[in-house]
């Protein structure tokens, strides 16, 4: 579990999908898996094999599925982080973050806009 602490520290990142080689998917594994592990553990944790604390029961979604389903994915599995397949092989993540910033960039153009309405400006 050390090795992949440092893989978040080094990259920044705090999620990783799991596989023996590119493109398999076994699980996935996040800071708050090992923050479990660590508190059920205690000592141990840090040697344990990522195999042993890894997320085997997987959040997915596919890109044909739009953005309000993907929430309810996260708030349902209580994730931070969906995978994104196509068929069986994994093509991206949808994190936290990017739904919040994708609502932030779109309340933002829908404030514009209503600004813009009310000034009766933007229209060409």
């Amino acid at each position: 579990m050390v090795e992949v602490l440092r893989l978040f520290r080094d990259n920044n990142i705090g999620f990783v999908v799991v596989g023996r080689k590119p493109g398999e998917c076994l699980g996935t594994l996040s800071e708050r898996d090992c923050c479990n592990a660590v508190a059920e553990y205690g000592t141990e944790a840090p040697m344990m094999r990522v195999a042993d604390i890894m997320n085997r029961k997987v959040a997915t979604c596919t890109t044909d599925d739009l953005l309000p389903y993907v929430m309810a994915i996260m708030t349902k599995r209580r994730t931070r982080h969906v995978l994104v397949m196509e068929g069986n092989t994994p093509i991206g993540v949808v994190s936290i973050g990017d739904v919040v910033k994708h609502r932030l960039d779109e309340s933002m153009r829908n404030e514009q806009a209503l600004h813009e309405y009310i000034a009766g400006t933007g229209y060409h």
